[in-house]
C-alpha cells in the first residue's frame, strides 16, 4: 500500500498524463466512460504526439500565454499556481505563461507578472513543477511592452484613465520605445532608445532567459505581437528611426534578429524558442507609410532570418500597433491563413495557429489541413477550461483523465459503479 505524506497534496500523474490518447480498458469500456473499444489509427492530428528538439509534447493543444494583471512587484502568486494548474490538470500538451516582463518598466500595467530578478524563480519553479506532474510542457513568454507600458489594470481604470501615472503606480518618466511616438494621442509619449538602452534591454532578455532555464521552463517564447516593444521596432508606424536600428527592412529587423540571438545564446540547445509576432498590422498604405506597416510579407522574410537564428515556431497573430488598424470581420480562425503562410514558405520553420479557435474539431480541422503545427487557445479555456479532455469523445478518442477526475469522466450511460 502506496501511503502519501500528508503533505504531498499532488503526486505524479500515470503514464503520459492528462489530455494523452490512450487505449481505453474493458472496464472503462463496460463502466461506459468509453464510446470506441479503441482509438482510430491514426490518431486526429490534435491528439498526436509532437517531439520539438528534445521537448516531447503528448498533444498539439497548446495554452496561449494571456496576462492576469495579478502580480506584484511581478511576483508570481497562489493565483498563478492555481490558474496555471488547472490547465496542466486538464490536458494541455503545453502551457505558456503569460508575458513576464524582462525589467520593471517593461510591464503592460503595474500587476503584470516579471522575470527581472532572481527572487522571482522561486514561485515560478513551483508552479513548473506543478505541471510536470501531469507531463505538460510549460513555457513562459519573455517582453517588453515598449511604449504601451505603464497602463491601468483592466478592472481597474482609475481617475488616472487607462494610463497609469506615477500616482496609480505607474511609470511614465520611463515609457521607452524605438522613436517618440505615442502609441495614440491620449497615450504616453515614449522616449526614443539609446544605442546602449538597447543593448541593455537584450541582455534583460537573456537574463531573463537564464532564470527560466533555471525555474525548469521547456519553452520560451518572445513577444514580438501586439504593438509591444519589439514589434514597434519591426513596424515603420512606430519605428521612425534613422539609425541601424530603422529604415530598411534589415535596420528594422535588427533589433528582434539581436535579441533572439542573445536568447538562443544562453538557451540550452535542447530547448525550443518560439516566437509571437503580429504577422500584419492591417493598416491600410498611406501618403506618410506606403506599405500600411508590417505586413504579411514582412513577416515571411523575418521567419526566415529567425529561422537561422534558431527559433523553432512562429506563434502567428496580428495588429495592435496603431489605432488605425482595419480588422477583417472576426470569425472564428480569421488569423489561421497567417500560419499557413509560414508555415508552407519557410522549410523547416513551424507554425502556431491563434484567434478565436473555439472547439475541438475546429482546432483539429486547422491541423489536419496542414495550416499550422501546434493550435494556441486563448480566451476558450477562460470559459471552458476542460475544453480538450471533454472535446476528445467528439473526435473518437479516449484519452486520460488525472487520477483525482476519473469518476467524473462522462459516461455513455448512467452507472453507480
Amino acid at each position: 500500500m502506496t501511503v502519501l505524506d500528508a503533505h504531498t497534496f499532488f503526486h505524479e500523474q500515470n503514464g503520459h498524463g492528462p489530455g494523452s490518447a490512450v487505449q481505453p480498458t474493458e472496464s472503462e469500456i463496460y463502466q461506459g466512460f468509453a464510446t470506441m473499444t479503441s482509438n482510430p489509427d491514426p490518431l486526429p492530428k490534435l491528439f498526436q504526439p509532437m517531439i520539438i528538439r528534445r521537448l516531447a509534447l503528448k498533444n498539439r493543444a497548446v495554452v496561449s500565454p494571456m496576462g492576469m494583471c495579478s502580480s506584484a512587484d511581478g511576483f508570481a502568486t497562489d493565483f498563478h499556481l492555481v490558474h496555471i494548474g488547472q490547465y496542466a490538470l486538464r490536458g494541455l500538451g503545453l502551457i505558456i505563461m503569460e508575458a513576464s516582463s524582462v525589467l520593471p518598466e517593461g510591464r503592460v500595467t503595474v500587476n503584470c507578472m516579471g522575470i527581472w530578478k532572481d527572487e522571482h524563480i522561486e514561485k515560478l519553479s513551483q508552479i513548473v513543477n506543478f505541471a510536470h506532474t501531469s507531463k505538460a510542457a510549460i513555457g513562459i513568454q519573455l517582453a517588453h511592452a515598449g511604449r504601451k507600458a505603464s497602463i491601468t489594470v483592466p478592472w481597474i481604470i482609475g481617475p488616472s484613465g487607462a494610463y497609469a501615472n506615477a500616482q496609480h503606480g505607474g511609470w511614465p518618466d520611463s515609457v521607452v520605445g524605438p522613436s517618440a511616438v505615442p502609441y495614440s494621442e491620449n497615450s504616453w509619449i515614449p522616449k526614443e532608445l539609446s544605442i546602449d538602452e538597447i543593448k541593455h534591454i537584450q541582455q534583460s532578455f537573456a537574463d531573463a532567459a537564464v532564470r527560466a532555464d533555471k525555474a525548469g521552463f521547456d519553452v520560451i517564447e518572445i513577444h514580438g505581437a501586439h504593438g509591444y516593444l519589439l514589434n514597434e521596432f519591426l513596424s515603420p508606424i512606430s519605428n521612425k528611426r534613422t539609425d541601424r536600428y530603422g529604415g530598411s527592412f534589415e535596420n528594422r529587423a535588427r533589433m528582434m534578429v539581436e535579441t533572439v540571438r542573445c536568447v538562443r545564446k544562453v538557451w540550452p540547445a535542447e530547448k525550443p524558442l518560439f516566437v509571437r509576432l503580429s504577422v500584419t498590422d492591417w493598416v491600410e498604405p498611406s501618403d506618410e507609410i506606403p506599405t500600411g506597416g508590417w505586413t504579411e510579407e514582412d513577416s515571411v522574410e523575418l521567419a526566415k532570418l529567425l529561422t537561422s537564428e534558431g527559433v523553432d515556431l512562429i506563434d502567428c497573430s496580428t495588429g495592435s500597433n496603431s489605432p488605425k488598424q482595419q480588422l477583417p470581420p472576426l470569425v472564428p480562425g480569421y488569423q489561421v491563413s497567417f500560419a499557413s503562410t509560414i508555415k508552407k514558405n519557410i522549410p523547416g520553420m513551424l507554425s502556431g495557429a491563434v484567434g478565436i479557435i473555439t472547439d475541438i474539431k475546429q482546432a483539429n480541422d486547422v491541423l489536419e489541413e496542414d495550416n499550422a503545427d501546434l493550435v494556441f487557445l486563448g480566451r476558450i479555456l477562460l470559459r471552458n477550461p476542460n475544453i480538450v479532455l471533454n472535446g476528445a469523445a467528439q473526435l473518437g478518442v479516449f484519452v486520460q483523465y488525472p487520477h483525482q477526475y476519473e469518476r467524473g469522466r462522462y459516461k455513455k450511460q448512467l452507472t453507480f459503479l
